[in-house]
Formats: C-alpha cells, sequence, structure tokens
C-alpha cells in the first residue's frame, strides 16, 4: 500500500511499481509485497441417500384420503435467528395409498 508523494492518491501497483491514477506519477520498485487474506474452506455438506434405508409405515391417518398407512420420515433443522441458534424435530408423513405428504412439527 502506497500514497502518492504528490497529490496524496492511494496508487495502483503497476508492472515497474506504483503508478498514480490522478496524476500519473511512477515509482519504480524492485519487489511489491501481495497479501490476500486466507478464506475460510466451507463447511462440508453430507448427502444421505434416502431410498438406501425406506421410512417405517406407522398408523397415522391420510388429511386427504383417509387411509390409515403412512411412511414416517423424521427431520431435524438447525438454524440462527437473531443470533438465537434453534433446533427443530418436524415429522413428515407420506400416505401409502395416495402419496398425500403432510407435515407434524
Amino acid at each position: 500500500m502506497k500514497f502518492c508523494e504528490r497529490c496524496g492518491t492511494f496508487m495502483d501497483v503497476s508492472a515497474i511499481g506504483y503508478v498514480c491514477p490522478k496524476c500519473g506519477q511512477e515509482v519504480e520498485v524492485e519487489s511489491i509485497e501481495i497479501r490476500r487474506e486466507k478464506k475460510e474452506s466451507p463447511e462440508k455438506v453430507h448427502v444421505v441417500d434416502s431410498s438406501m434405508s425406506p421410512s417405517p409405515k406407522v398408523n397415522q391417518q391420510c388429511p386427504r384420503c383417509e387411509s390409515t398407512e403412512a411412511y414416517r420420515t423424521v427431520l431435524m433443522t438447525q438454524g440462527e435467528h437473531a443470533g438465537i441458534k434453534q433446533d427443530r424435530v418436524v415429522e413428515r408423513f407420506t400416505c401409502v395409498k395416495c402419496n398425500h405428504t403432510w407435515v407434524r412439527s
């Protein structure tokens, strides 16, 4: 980081060193040190194939066709709102007969 000695403007890096974008003054240097902040790598995401373990059948009445058999899936969600971490459990049911899906949280 270098400022122009003539006008005080922040100088740009060029092939010879630094150049002022305002007044055009050039400053030759042998080497220029460029620093970059290390960015954190993104958090890993694990994907689970739901076809490998079928959801269990439970006695639950479908609101659409009134069948009494449904597949039950339990989902755990984590989130943050206004700096407060929240965990939430959601039960999802899928009717065996008509394939209708509904949620109970």
